[in-house]
């Protein structure tokens, strides 16, 4: 996003300390707008390394803020590209966009969304905006937050069930679209002569879902990525819990919900894979009976290719595995009126004793030590090894008082081999 310079502005004591607060920091114009920057309306053109002879095309897909596209012709032959600013026809006046998509691929885009001519001519673009035109939308831009937040106040002092969730100005400054949000029908007629009074402009006004103002506004998803209707998503279909049952998630409303309140889109990515997958196995509904009694549905794994029983409805105790395959033979039995003695392959289902390891081998804070030490040892002994061979030693230990034959002090006495005495010791008298 662009960096906006922030201006200080002297404070009016006349005025009331919230407005103060609020007009004491002003944003300057920014000179690049949200509009410049790629986002779902951004469209690759993959013929853009094909030359092209004809430098002006005749058809042009030109976008504004947010969602808003449309095709325009080039009656003035004009050298337009990627990425120019231009100023199109509107309603009355003229509207600043930017050029998204130029040549062959502007009508395959046509095609695509079943565009007709013949119903809806195709406006015209008059010129490659020019300074002032870009300074009076720049101008334009700068009004559309503060528009936004009034226009709520004068809503709310009508009375009216309505929400306005986004303001577009025409880069004429001579008419605003206002996006509102309602649940019921809403009469504003009263409400558009307050708006063309107060900000002297032409009012139209245009009712989005919640789901259209999230795609506007934008954000940040729980999986850290923006919101899939803010980047990609056009065409909102209806996503119902029956997705998150197929999928055995949990039904948390809380989790469930996106930023717009509704269930989340991506509910419905992987719903057709799941529902594939899930024809191959047996109807939860069916109860297998064995000889040990009544086993009840209670989960699916789809990726293990398991179901889990038990001897309760309610699920209490320990569940039973069963492959898909034994299943399928237990309910062709029973349909037989034959009632198998055990459920084989059955595998109660325990705690897993989780084991973690390190790969690098990184478990033990002291390992370094350890081999220090051992290190150390055998160093040790070299230099003992290496003493005892030394003749210079030997001689050194020879010259010593006594000499290595010298019995110390504190040497037990040897026993000699005729000495019964002392091998077998005295005997106890009777």
């Amino acid at each position: 996003m662009p960096q906006v310079k922030w201006e200080k502005q002297e404070d009016k004591p006349e005025e009331e300390p919230e407005k103060q607060i609020r007009k004491q920091y002003k944003p300057s114009i920014p000179i690049i707008d949200h509009r410049l920057l790629a986002g779902k309306l951004a469209v690759y053109d993959w013929l853009s390394d094909v030359p092209n002879n004809n430098c002006a095309p005749e058809i042009v897909e030109v976008r504004f803020k947010n969602t808003r596209k449309g095709f325009y012709s080039n009656p003035a032959k004009l050298d337009l590209k990627e990425g120019d600013i231009v100023a199109v026809e509107a309603a009355l006046g003229h509207d600043i966009g930017i050029v998204s998509l130029s040549g062959e691929l502007v009508k395959e885009q046509m095609r695509m969304k079943k565009t007709d001519l013949n119903r809806n001519p195709l406006k015209k673009v008059y010129r490659k905006a020019k300074p002032h035109d870009i300074e009076k939308w720049q101008q334009a831009i700068a009004l559309e937050y503060e528009t936004m937040i009034q226009s709520r106040k004068i809503a709310a002092d009508l009375n009216l069930n309505m929400k306005i969730g986004d303001v577009e100005y025409q880069g004429d400054k001579t008419k605003a679209i206002f996006y509102y949000i309602a649940e019921d029908r809403v009469d504003f007629r009263t409400l558009i002569k307050v708006l063309a009074e107060t900000f002297r402009i032409r009012i139209e006004m245009k009712q989005i879902g919640a789901r259209q103002e999230a795609g506007r506004i934008g954000g940040i998803g729980p999986c850290g990525l923006k919101l899939c209707c803010s980047t990609f998503i056009t065409n909102f279909v209806s996503v119902s819990t029956s997705a998150a049952r197929y999928q055995d998630i949990s039904l948390n409303p809380q989790k469930l919900a996106g930023q717009c309140g509704k269930l989340k889109c991506c509910l419905n990515y992987e719903v057709d894979a799941y529902i594939d997958a899930q024809k191959n196995f047996p109807s939860a509904n069916v109860a297998l009976n064995t000889g040990e009694g009544m086993l009840y549905h209670q989960k699916t794994d789809i990726f293990g290719g398991v179901m889990y029983y038990s001897f309760d409805k309610e699920g209490k105790g320990s569940l039973i595995k069963l492959p898909v395959k034994r299943i399928k033979e237990i309910i062709t039995l029973n349909r037989k009126g034959i009632i198998p003695p055990k459920a084989n392959n059955i595998t109660e289902e325990e705690p897993e004793n989780i084991k973690y390891t390190d790969g690098v081998g990184e478990e033990s804070l002291n390992r370094f030590d350890e081999k220090k030490q051992k290190k150390r040892r055998s160093k040790n002994k070299n230099n003992n090894n290496r003493n005892n061979n030394n003749p210079t030693n030997r001689n050194k230990n020879n010259n010593k008082p006594g000499g290595n034959n010298t019995p110390s002090n504190n040497a037990k006495p040897v026993a000699k081999a005729g000495d019964k005495t002392s091998q077998a010791g005295s005997k106890p008298e009777q």
